[in-house]
């Protein structure tokens, strides 16, 4: 097949989550499709990946938008428009006409656009069009608007958030199918829109985790993020503020090391024995040297949405999971076998320091945790998944 696939992101380098679930599912369908991809940036220096794409890639074509999303452009243009900040940020005139002209002048079997956001580039078109959505976009910004502390300014932020719900929703039922990436948000857009055919393709775990790995079992505590999204900053000082100074009153030694992209975006946080370690984007060796050189990851995810790619990196990785319930939405995880989760940041806490504590739990958590990652989370398993869903998209337009 010939695809035209559209990502907000360069799916590369795989550091992030939405590139590291890009990145390798272009590697694996590459071995069957033909891929055009159209991806949007930030900064002119991210030209210089574009080889490493093209060697799975047909055609490769960067369109820039503004480096920083809250310019005075982008939201005079969000107040005088029915369109939400999301889109207007993640939008480049450029690439809407370059994508009508790529339609025009070649035949596609499918349209990829990978988040309902990119979707306003698509003209309108007879090449189905397969739509995945890693999260539901809408439920993301009304958890941040729902805990965000300016109250003033909380119906003029509301008022975005029905924007996007309006719009993901709209872009929905345009697609010849919807993808989403756990059971939850399946069942979620189903109820938004019944009707609606909606199928999942999980995460997955990238090469570079997956190689032979010993145990750790060392009382270094990690998190895993870029935060340049809410829910990764959210989580970060939940950790610091709230679950760490209770792992650290009963486990004196125990460090914590909150790393990533974008660190200086987290703010004030408590400093003993905590570590803010900032990852360069390309810094895939970085990434992975701290889910090897860490104890547990401790996740105290609330935000909804999606399959968090830190975790299954941390199991992967041999690297025990204490997380909460919608931290391990997605993920056919069972507690206490494969992972351990709760609610609250003393229960969390309990969690990590029994970890901690007991050698033969974090041996069984870590073996299970790195076995059901094997057998259910390698990307060849997932790219079937999505191959199907072309099949029966292209058998839809006939």
């Amino acid at each position: 097949m010939k695809i035209l696939m559209l990502t907000p992101y360069l799916p590369y380098p795989p550091s992030s989550g939405g590139q590291i679930r890009s990145y390798n599912l272009i590697k694996q369908l590459s071995k069957k499709h033909e891929i055009t991809l159209y991806s949007l940036i930030k900064h002119n220096s991210e030209r210089q990946y574009v080889p490493e794409l093209e060697k799975y890639c047909r055609k490769v074509k960067v369109f820039s938008r503004p480096q920083k999303p809250w310019t005075l452009a982008n939201i005079f243009k969000t107040g005088t428009s029915l369109q939400p900040f999301l889109v207007i940020r993640n939008f480049s005139e450029d690439e809407k006409q370059d994508v009508a002209k790529v339609l025009a002048e070649e035949t596609f079997d499918i349209i990829h656009a990978e988040t309902f956001y990119v979707s306003p580039h698509i003209p309108k078109t007879d090449v189905p069009i397969v739509l995945v959505d890693q999260t539901i976009e809408y439920q993301v910004y009304q958890h941040f608007v729902e805990n965000f502390r300016l109250k003033f300014l909380k119906p003029v932020l509301g008022i975005d958030v029905l924007k996007i719900k309006f719009w993901e929703t709209y872009y929905w039922k345009k697609a010849a199918k919807v993808v989403a990436v756990s059971d939850a948000d399946a069942k979620k857009m189903k109820e938004l829109v019944p009707g609606l055919d909606v199928s999942v393709v999980p995460n997955g775990v990238g090469e570079d985790l997956m190689e032979a790995t010993p145990l750790h079992f060392s009382k270094k505590v990690l998190f895993m993020g870029n935060y340049a999204w809410l829910q990764n900053i959210e989580a970060a000082k939940i950790l610091a503020n709230e679950v760490f100074p209770k792992i650290l009153a009963k486990e004196s030694e125990a460090k914590l090391v909150i790393a990533g992209q974008h660190t200086e975006r987290i703010g004030e946080i408590g400093s003993l024995n905590i570590e803010l370690r900032d990852l360069a984007i390309e810094d895939v060796n970085g990434v992975k040297r701290a889910y090897q050189e860490s104890g547990v990851l401790v996740a105290p995810l609330y935000g909804p949405g999606g399959t968090r790619l830190k975790i299954l990196g941390a199991m992967a990785a041999k690297l025990p999971v204490v997380t909460t319930h919608i931290g391990i939405e997605g993920i056919d995880a069972k507690n206490g076998e494969t992972v351990l989760f709760g609610k609250t940041s003393g229960e969390l806490a309990d969690m990590t320091v029994k970890l901690l504590r007991d050698k033969k739990l974090y041996e069984k958590i870590a073996g299970n945790a790195r076995k059901l990652v094997e057998e259910r989370y390698s990307y060849p398993a997932i790219a079937c998944k999505l191959d199907a869903i072309y099949q029966e998209a292209c058998s839809g337009k006939n």
